[in-house]
């Protein structure tokens, strides 16, 4: 029953990660109908500054915000310079576009950071959680509590203001949310934003969690995040992390029972 417990408690703690970029993804593809496969790269990149932040300052809170920041300017870039011209085009093209950029950014941090797996020996200054017969450790109650955090406030953006409905409008139809009124170019660029942010965050959770940072981390995450939309149903955020969070457990509890 511990060993359960444990496997249980790891496989949401991937679901969780899983989420955080699928979120993301879920977003972009809600307004813009593109699979925007380049969000893995961007999630990779994440890491990196992160990690490089945190070597520099030896501060998670400093390296979060400053990974979040670089991640966005990325994404705004990504959508008004490569994404924005191909939307006149079949949705394959943008899509081809985008496996393009993972593959070029995958080979940016390769010649930068170096083909090799880096560590990312972060302290985070709390003790072990006792939960029954089971021990949360640190990391296991850091990435709990920060995607609480993140999924809350994209709830409650979502659901509770006035940008979360025009985010919702533009998903349903962006013409006729640009004609009632929308700054719609606007709404995009924040939706990338946010995206962008949430899988710089779970970049640096999971270099965390497996102490590893490496280029091409990315890239089984761009698969699985693509299935996992499509589970959770194509642009919703709820289905999306749903699907996250059960393809963690699944895949958790597999590797410790199969």
């Amino acid at each position: 029953m511990e060993l359960f417990l444990e496997q249980l408690l790891n496989g949401v703690a991937i679901g969780f990660i899983y989420a955080l970029i699928t979120s993301g993804l879920a977003l972009v593809y809600g307004i813009l109908r593109i699979l925007h496969v380049a969000h893995a790269a961007i999630y990779a990149l994440g890491a990196y500054v992160g990690l490089g932040v945190y070597l520099l300052t030896g501060s998670l809170i400093a390296a979060i915000p400053v990974s979040m920041a670089a991640c966005s300017l990325v994404g705004i870039a990504i959508e008004k310079f490569v994404y924005f011209p191909l939307l006149k085009y079949p949705p394959y093209v943008p899509l081809i576009a985008s496996i393009a950029l993972l593959i070029g950014i995958e080979e940016i941090l390769r010649l930068v950071a170096s083909p090799y797996i880096h560590a990312f020996p972060a302290e985070i200054p709390i003790g072990n959680v006792p939960l029954g017969p089971v021990t949360l450790s640190p990391i296991l109650v850091t990435v709990y509590v920060v995607t609480a955090v993140v999924l809350a406030a994209l709830w409650f953006i979502s659901n509770r203001t006035e940008l979360g409905l025009a985010m919702r409008a533009s998903s349903q139809d962006l013409q006729i949310a640009g004609s009632l009124g929308i700054n719609t170019s606007k709404i995009i660029s924040i939706t990338f934003i946010i995206g962008s942010s949430t899988a710089a965050i779970a970049g640096i959770l999971v270099g965390i969690y497996f102490n590893q940072v490496y280029p091409t981390m990315g890239a089984v995450p761009a698969y699985k995040t693509l299935a996992l939309i499509v589970v959770g149903g194509l642009g919703s955020v709820p289905g999306a992390v749903l699907a996250s969070i059960l393809l963690g457990i699944s895949e958790t509890l597999l590797i410790g029972y199969a």
